[in-house]
C-alpha cells in the first residue's frame, strides 16, 4: 500500500534529487502547496504573493521505507531552524514544511520533531510547519528531474551535491 507525504525544505530541485535516491520511494514530484490560489505558476509562487511553498510530493511504500526514515533524511538534508530560508534561497516559498496525508502521519511527524527537540539535535528551535495536505500543484515540466537532467550546472554542483554526499554518508542503507 502506497502512502503520500509532502516535504518543503528549500528549493524543490534539492529535495527531489535526495528523495529520488531512496529505496521504497516510488515517485517524487516537484510542485507547490500551502498557498492561496489554485494552479499557481512558478512565476506567481516566486512573486511571494501566493503563500505557496516549493515542495516535493513523495509517494512511498512503507513496507520498504518507513516514514521515520524519510523524516530523518528530510531533517538531515535541510536546515529546519531558519524561517523562510535555505542558504541563499530566501522567501516564504522556501520554508521548512511537512504536509501529511493521514492522522497517523501527523502523529509520527509530531513525535519525530518532539524527539529531535528532546535530544537537542539542533542548536536553534525547529521552525518546520506541520500541516494537513489540502492541494498539491505539480511544477512545470522544466523543473522535473532537474538534477538528473542538469548534473553539471553550477547550482547542482554547489548546492545539491553536498546534500547527496551527506545522504550517502549518513543513510547509505536507504539508497537504491
Amino acid at each position: 500500500m502506497k502512502e503520500t507525504i509532502v516535504f518543503g525544505g528549500g528549493c524543490f530541485w534539492c529535495m527531489e534529487a535526495v528523495f529520488q535516491m531512496l529505496r521504497g520511494v516510488q515517485s517524487v514530484d516537484s510542485g507547490y502547496t500551502g498557498g492561496k490560489i489554485a494552479n499557481p505558476t512558478y512565476e506567481e509562487v516566486s512573486s511571494g504573493k501566493t503563500g505557496h511553498a516549493e515542495v516535493v510530493r513523495v509517494i512511498f511504500d512503507p513496507e520498504i521505507i518507513k516514514l521515520k526514515d524519510l523524516l530523518a533524511v528530510f531533517f538531515t538534508t535541510h536546515d529546519p531552524t531558519t524561517l523562510n530560508r535555505q542558504g541563499n534561497d530566501v522567501g516564504e516559498r522556501y520554508r521548512s514544511s511537512i504536509f501529511y496525508s493521514t492522522d497517523e502521519q501527523k502523529e509520527i511527524v509530531q513525535n519525530f520533531i518532539k524527539q529531535l527537540v528532546e535530544e537537542n539535535n539542533f542548536s536553534k528551535p525547529i521552525l518546520t510547519e506541520v500541516l494537513h495536505l489540502e492541494n498539491f500543484y505539480p511544477a512545470e515540466e522544466y523543473h522535473k528531474n532537474y538534477y538528473k537532467n542538469n548534473p553539471d550546472k553550477a547550482y547542482c554542483q554547489v548546492i545539491i551535491n553536498p546534500k547527496i554526499a551527506k545522504l550517502r554518508q549518513e543513510y547509505s542503507k536507504l539508497i537504491r
